[in-house]
């Protein structure tokens, strides 16, 4: 069966009365869900469609209720235009019930005394001279949405190796030039690191994110060829819960996107 990109899911959805109903590929699976940077990038992209005039997003709240196992329907409602930002709620719902949720805040740029970024970190090599994230004796990736993109595997450990720290630093891209300095694109690759909890683990075990905040600190999502910097990081974990840190850099070196995520582990 042929892979579906994401460009082709955004650009065959089909009207279900006033909303949106997305198709869920087989490719974009995680489990029995959809990959949640896929369901995050269908959320902001109903906010986004009958709206071309909207400014640049600047902060987002995911919350993932169910599983996304068949196409959504996803109603879109603007909750206050201001002056300057502009929030829309949208919910994902199958059979008529609610799988998903976003709340998006998009905002015009503002002057300010304010001006002060987190410079990524030294990377020793760039993304065509790292090694894959993947064991190159490894025939397809373990979870199948990751065909969408390409890993470089920077720093950190590989899950359920049992390692000392919850932490990994990748560089990634998706494979199709389409999405590539797309808001869409940018949603969907910023989820794409398994729990930061997982390095630590010596033993495979279900997992679910419950929400995502991701706070975005540029006015565009343009890198050089596709290439993201990206690093998941584990800041506390207790009875079955986890709260990780998540942030993304363009190749230039500049954050693009700063944010945080719960997910539950059931081992």
């Amino acid at each position: 069966m042929t892979d579906v990109t994401l460009a082709e899911v955004l650009a065959t959805a089909e009207q279900d009365g006033t909303a949106p109903r997305y198709q869920v590929p087989e490719n974009w699976a995680q489990g029995r869900t959809a990959f949640g940077g896929f369901t995050g990038a269908l959320l902001v992209n109903a906010a986004r469609r009958d709206r071309p005039d909207l400014p640049a997003l600047r902060s987002a709240l995911i919350n993932f209720t169910a599983p996304v196992s068949q196409p959504p329907t996803i109603h879109a409602e603007v909750l206050r235009e201001g002056r300057n930002i502009t929030t829309i709620a949208t919910r994902a719902e199958i059979d008529g019930k609610v799988a998903a949720t976003g709340t998006f805040s998009f905002g015009h740029a503002q002057e300010s005394q304010l001006s002060v970024g987190h410079i990524a970190p030294a990377a020793p090599q760039g993304p065509d001279d790292t090694p894959s994230y993947f064991p190159p004796a490894l025939k397809r990736p373990p979870v199948r949405f990751f065909v969408n993109f390409e890993v470089k595997l920077i720093e950190g450990s590989l899950p359920f190796s049992g390692a000392d720290r919850g932490y990994v630093r990748i560089w990634a891209r998706h494979r199709d030039p389409a999405m590539w300095g797309t808001l869409e694109g940018l949603i969907a690759i910023g989820d794409v690191l398994p729990p930061a909890a997982f390095p630590m683990m010596t033993r495979p075990g279900p997992n679910s994110s419950m929400n995502w905040i991701i706070n975005l600190l540029s006015d565009h999502a343009n890198t050089r060829d596709g290439w993201y910097m990206m690093e998941t990081q584990l800041t506390a974990g207790n009875g079955g819960y986890s709260s990780q840190v998540m942030r993304v850099w363009n190749t230039d070196g500049d954050m693009v996107a700063d944010g945080m995520q719960s997910v539950i582990i059931f081992a």
